[in-house]
């Protein structure tokens, strides 16, 4: 089967490669066929737009943003907009098929997508931001719909972009749309439990590791690296179960306590203070690297990619990695943490607890009745927990690790899927 391949990634530490070479692994044993192998591979669209924005200077300046289709094999595809200086095709290419596998691991009927623009919002008013968001919307008018392609919110981005988004959205479309974006304010129909649904997905995932590890969680410890809306709940909702968090970090650092993190306190202090911790004075300062190669029972990643490498990776002395963001571990790190025996719940499972209660919210709209808060986290829970049973034992027949094992469930899903319902 001819294909043209795109220029190869000489990065070794490319988030894209990162997924490939685990993907590769995956489906080398499947043994999908050649023609499957391009149909899981090859995004679907790709979307790359040019943003002129206003700024208030009154400065007109170009944005560049893209949205990119993975796949719509299992239903309309779903992922987030991501605003930040560093967004680039590949990037978004990577997120959005990591979305595929995500929703498929999850058993949730949709398809992976993401987008983004390079930009920096903090560096933007809010009135910038709202005139960007509103020209993507605009600019994606063909790609977005309820039933085609549904975007939520990512870094940089969060519940006032989404209301924009829905707003612009539905005035294109001549009636009130809120089923086309996920993460909404609760007032425009978002969902109750949304915003802490991914650092509560990372916590069931580490609790029912843990239990297979036969670790008490009222003797374990635990560090976050990232302390944004995915690290803070998790560190907060594993803290309620038990775990000593001993040390958290974020942009300006990492903190550390012996006697273990108040999380609570933590929580407030960046609230109060610009959304960081700089100056916490409840911890000791300590870098972000010392923060990953601390002696405790449980690290979460909940940062950003590539955050463990070959270059750091030996230095790990957690027995139980739980990745809260999307690929904090590098394809070459990988050799080197299961060599040391450490346990690593991979981010497709991991943090699919977000997309879980997206998809709900999603439900809601659609039937125009919300849920309760208690019903949402029991059927999150039971999502997440059942997609842990499914991926460890498949780990357990081919004998390989819990992320080989997450995209072997994941692209054996897709692709039954395909075949099910014909190719072209």
């Amino acid at each position: 089967m001819a294909y043209l391949e795109p220029a190869p990634i000489k990065d070794k530490e490319n988030p894209l490669e990162s997924m490939m070479q685990r993907f590769d692994t995956a489906v080398n044993l499947l043994g999908i066929s050649e023609e499957m192998y391009y149909i899981l591979k090859v995004p679907r669209q790709q979307v790359i737009v040019g943003l002129p924005v206003t700024m208030d200077d009154g400065a007109l300046r170009v944005f560049e943003g893209y949205r990119v289709i993975h796949s719509n094999i299992l239903g309309p595809s779903k992922g987030g907009i991501r605003f930040d200086p560093a967004v680039n095709l590949d990037e978004v290419r990577a997120l959005a098929a990591w979305m595929t596998w995500k929703c498929a691991v999850v058993d949730i009927p949709y398809g992976g997508a993401k987008g983004g623009v390079a930009c920096n919002p903090r560096e933007m008013s809010a009135g910038e931001i709202e005139r960007l968001m509103r020209a993507y919307t605009v600019a994606m008018l063909d790609v977005f719909g309820p039933d085609r392609d549904i975007p939520a919110p990512d870094m940089g981005t969060g519940p006032r972009e989404m209301a924009w988004l829905m707003d612009e959205y539905s005035k294109a479309k001549g009636m009130t749309v809120n089923a086309v974006v996920t993460g909404k304010p609760l007032v425009l129909g978002g969902s109750l439990g949304r915003t802490e649904a991914t650092g509560r997905g990372v916590t069931v995932a580490a609790l029912s590791a843990m239990e297979k590890m036969r670790i008490n969680p009222y003797r374990a410890t635990a560090a976050v690296q990232g302390f944004g809306n995915v690290g803070s709940f998790a560190a907060a909702l594993m803290h309620e179960r038990g775990v000593s968090v001993k040390a958290v970090s974020d942009i300006s650092g990492g903190y550390y306590n012996d006697r273990g993190i108040d999380i609570e306190a933590a929580m407030r202090y960046r609230d109060a203070n610009k959304g960081t911790l700089d100056g916490f004075s409840g911890a000791e300062k300590i870098t972000n690297d010392e923060l990953l190669s601390l002696a405790v029972d449980v690290l979460v990643p909940a940062a950003k990619e590539d955050v463990i490498t070959d270059d750091n990776a030996g230095s790990i002395q957690a027995k139980l990695i739980v990745e809260g963001a999307n690929g904090p571990t590098s394809a070459s790190a990988d050799d080197i943490i299961n060599e040391k025996g450490i346990l690593v719940v991979p981010d497709i499972l991991a943090n699919a607890g977000g997309v879980t209660v997206s998809y709900f919210e999603w439900v809601q709209n659609r039937i125009g009745y919300g849920w309760t808060l208690d019903r949402i986290n029991r059927r999150a829970d039971r999502a997440m927990k059942d997609a842990f049973e499914k991926v460890y034992a498949a780990s357990k027949q081919y004998k390989v690790s819990l992320r080989i094992a997450a995209y072997i469930v994941a692209i054996k899903k897709v692709a039954d899927t395909y075949k099910y319902r014909g190719g072209y």
